[in-house]
C-alpha cells in the first residue's frame, strides 16, 4: 500500500516536471514571437496613391513611400513594399494621384538678410521712377528725425535703364539718411544725408574693387558700386539679434511655402560689408534656434573665404553636420561685381559704357592664395564669377589648385556663371566644376544683358544651361534670394521655357532643359553640389524625409509647361507648409 502511494507520488511529480516545462517553452516561445512582431518595421507615415519622383535614376518613379523617425524607410509599389509596414499610430496619407517630390534645396541665397528686406522698403518689381520716390516716401513718415531708411530690390532695368540718383529722393528725405540696395546687392543709393554722415565727398577715392559714381562736376550722385559700399554701410546701426531671429523665422515660412526644405546660405557678406556678420549670424541666430529646438528649415552654411582658418577650427570640433538642422558648407569669394551694375568682369567693354570692361573685386593673387589655403586644409570652395574673363580667371586658379594640392573629392562651385566665353562649358565638365546657377536670373537679364553686351555676345555667352550639362558638368539651381524671388517651381519652368516678361518665344531656345533635368538640378544634384547627398537630395531609403506635394496630378502637363504649385511641405515626414 506504502510503495503504490510512493508510486503515485512520483507519477504526479513527473507529471507536474513535464507540465511545466510544457508551459515554460510555450511561455518563452510566445514572448518571442511578440518580441519579433515589435521589432519589425512600422512606419510613421505611409504616403500612398501618388506619383512620387524620387530624384534617384535607380527607381525614378513609385506610388507610395513609408517614413519611420524622419527618413525614408521603403519607397516602390503599395502592394509589394510598403503595405506590411503600417502599425499602430502609422498615418497614413493618401494624395489621390498627385505629384510628390523630393523637397528643394535652394543652392544659393542669402537668408537673413532675405528676412530682414521683407520688414524693410520693398522696391522689387518697380517700374517707374514715381513709384521709386512713392514707396521711400511712405516709408520716411514712419521714421523718427535721424532714423535710417533702408530697403532694396530695386532694378532699374525695369523702367528703361536709367540710375536713380539722390536728387530722386533728397526733398522728401531731409532729416533722415538713406541705403537702398539694388535688386544684385551689388550697388546700393544713399540719399545726401547719408553721403554726409559717411564722409563721402568729391574728395574721396574710388575703393579697390569699387566706384563711387559722381556728376559731371564730380559730386557723388549717391550710388556706390561694390566694395565703395564700404564706405558707408559700416554707418547703418546693425541689426539687433532680435530682429535677425525674427527675419529667420519670416525667411523660412515663405521658403517652406514654395516647397524649400534646404538653403544653401551665402550669408551677408558681400564686397563692402564686414566678414563678421555671417559669424555673428551663425552664433545668434542658427545655433540659438537650433539648441530653443526653434530650427524650421535645414541650412548649409558658407562663410567668407578670408575666414577660412576660423572655419577650419570649428570642423576640427564639431564635425561638418552640427545637427540635423545645420550643416557646415564651406567658404566664398568673390571675383567680380554683377551684370546690372556694370561691374561683371569681361573680355570685351560694355556697349553702353565702352571704356569699362567691369571690376575685379578682389586681387587676383589674395583670391589664389585664399584658394590653395583654403582647399589644402579641405574646406569646399565657392566663388562668385559673372563675366565671362571673371569665369575664366576662376576656372584657372581651381585648375592650377587641384593640380597644386592633388587629387580629391573637392566640387569646387562657381556662383552664377552667368557669361561664358567660348570653350568654357567644356572646362567645367572637364575639371569637374558645379556651376551653381540661377533661373530666374535669365529672366531679369536679357534684355539688359543685350542692352550691355550687344546682341551677339548676349546670344553667345548667357545662361549656358543645356551647354553646361552637355559637358558633363554638375548643375544646381538656386535663386540667390533676396535679389530675386524664391520661388523653386518658378524658377524650373524659367529653365525649361527660358521667356522673359513680354517675350513671345524662348531666350536662346537651344539652352531649355527638360523637367527631368530642372528637378534634378533643384534636387539630386543640389545636394552634390554640397556634400548634402548622404541625406539630402533624392526620395531614396536612409535618405531625410523631405518631400513637396505638387497641385497637379499629370506628369505630362508639368512636364510640357511646367506649371504647378505647391499644396504641402514636410521636413523629416512631418508637415510644415501649410
Amino acid at each position: 500500500m506504502k510503495l503504490l502511494s510512493l508510486l503515485s507520488a512520483i507519477l504526479v511529480l513527473l507529471l507536474s516536471v513535464v507540465s511545466l516545462h510544457f508551459l515554460h517553452s510555450n511561455y518563452w516561445s510566445n514572448l518571442r514571437g511578440s518580441l519579433s512582431l515589435q521589432s519589425s518595421p512600422v512606419a510613421d507615415l505611409v504616403v500612398r496613391n501618388a506619383l512620387i519622383y524620387t530624384s534617384d535614376a535607380s527607381l525614378p518613379f513609385a506610388d507610395s513611400m513609408a517614413v519611420r523617425n524622419g527618413r525614408i524607410l521603403r519607397v516602390g509599389n503599395y502592394s509589394s513594399v510598403v503595405q506590411d509596414l503600417p502599425g499602430y499610430g502609422t498615418k497614413e496619407l493618401n494624395l489621390e494621384g498627385k505629384i510628390v517630390v523630393p523637397g528643394f534645396i535652394d543652392s544659393h541665397v542669402h537668408f537673413i538678410n532675405g528676412g530682414l528686406q521683407m520688414a524693410q522698403v520693398e522696391l522689387r518689381g518697380i517700374n517707374n521712377r514715381d513709384e521709386f520716390v512713392r514707396r521711400v516716401q511712405e516709408a520716411v513718415k514712419n521714421k523718427k528725425q535721424g532714423s535710417w531708411v533702408l530697403g532694396g530690390g530695386w532694378n532699374n532695368d525695369l523702367w528703361g535703364g536709367e540710375l536713380p540718383v539722390a536728387s530722386w529722393i533728397d526733398d522728401i528725405t531731409p532729416y533722415n539718411p538713406v541705403w537702398l540696395s539694388r535688386t544684385d546687392g551689388h550697388m546700393g543709393l544713399a540719399n545726401s544725408m547719408a553721403l554726409k554722415l559717411a564722409g563721402i565727398t568729391k574728395y574721396t577715392e574710388d575703393p579697390i574693387g569699387g566706384t563711387i559714381m559722381k556728376t559731371t562736376s564730380g559730386e557723388p550722385n549717391g550710388l556706390l558700386i561694390d566694395s565703395a559700399m564700404k564706405l558707408l554701410l559700416p554707418w547703418i546701426p546693425e541689426v539687433s539679434v532680435d530682429e535677425r531671429r525674427e527675419a529667420l523665422v519670416r525667411a523660412s515660412n515663405l521658403a517652406l511655402m514654395r516647397g524649400v526644405t534646404t538653403v544653401v546660405d551665402f550669408g551677408r557678406y558681400v564686397p563692402g560689408t564686414s566678414v563678421q556678420l555671417s559669424w555673428d549670424d551663425f552664433s545668434d541666430v542658427y545655433q540659438w534656434t537650433d539648441t530653443s529646438g526653434k530650427m524650421m528649415i535645414r541650412v548649409c552654411l558658407f562663410f567668407p573665404m578670408e575666414t577660412w582658418s576660423r572655419l577650419l577650427d570649428l570642423i576640427s570640433k564639431t564635425g561638418r553636420v552640427i545637427s540635423q538642422w545645420i550643416y557646415l558648407g564651406g567658404v566664398k569669394g568673390f571675383a567680380d561685381g554683377s551684370l546690372g551694375s556694370n561691374s561683371a568682369l569681361f573680355y570685351e567693354p560694355y556697349v553702353d559704357d565702352p571704356h569699362n570692361y567691369g571690376l575685379l573685386v578682389t586681387e587676383l593673387e589674395s583670391l589664389f592664395n585664399m584658394t590653395m589655403a583654403s582647399d589644402k586644409s579641405g574646406l569646399q570652395v565657392a566663388i562668385h564669377a559673372i563675366g565671362d574673363k571673371a569665369n575664366d580667371l576662376i576656372l584657372d586658379v581651381y585648375e592650377s589648385v587641384g593640380s597644386m594640392n592633388g587629387m580629391r573629392d573637392r566640387r569646387f562651385r562657381i556662383e552664377h556663371a552667368q557669361h561664358l566665353a567660348p570653350g568654357s562649358t567644356a572646362r567645367f565638365g572637364e575639371q569637374g566644376i558645379v556651376a551653381s546657377v540661377q533661373p530666374d536670373h535669365l529672366l531679369d537679364d536679357a534684355d539688359s544683358a543685350i542692352k550691355k553686351l550687344g546682341m551677339e555676345r548676349a546670344q553667345k555667352e548667357s545662361y549656358l544651361f543645356r551647354s553646361l550639362l552637355a559637358s558633363n558638368a554638375q548643375l544646381a539651381f538656386g535663386s540667390d534670394w533676396p535679389v530675386a524671388d524664391i520661388n523653386p517651381l518658378g524658377s524650373i519652368k524659367a529653365a525649361m521655357k527660358r521667356i522673359p516678361p513680354g517675350w513671345q518665344s524662348a531666350w536662346i531656345s537651344s539652352e531649355c532643359l527638360t523637367l527631368h533635368d530642372a528637378l534634378n538640378a533643384y534636387t539630386i544634384s543640389a545636394a552634390h553640389a554640397s556634400f548634402l547627398d548622404n541625406d539630402l537630395g533624392s526620395l531614396s531609403p536612409g535618405k531625410m524625409a523631405d518631400f513637396v506635394v505638387l497641385s497637379t496630378d499629370s506628369w505630362d502637363d508639368f512636364a510640357a509647361e511646367g506649371t504647378a504649385s505647391v499644396e504641402a511641405t514636410f521636413v523629416g515626414g512631418l508637415q510644415a507648409y501649410p
